[in-house]
């Protein structure tokens, strides 16, 4: 299988372009991205995309939803 390239703005945090496998789902790239799947969410055009869809974006936005401890 072929591999993709993704584009991803880790909002507040930069951007980061990631290789997946063509049937990489959208859980597989928050993990690529350093995240777990429960503690972020990948937005494609503004709206949220389930994780066990198979990514079909070149470039997505990915939000976290929960961020550790007190600073």
């Amino acid at each position: 299988m072929a591999a993709m390239n993704v584009i991803v703005d880790i909002v507040g945090e930069g951007t980061e372009e990631h290789t997946l496998a063509a049937d990489a789902t959208y859980a597989d790239l928050i993990r690529a991205a350093g995240y777990h799947p429960q503690e972020a969410s990948v937005l494609v055009d503004g709206s949220p995309v389930p994780g066990d869809r198979v990514v079909d974006a070149e470039q997505v936005r990915l939000l976290r939803l929960i961020r550790g401890g007190n600073r």
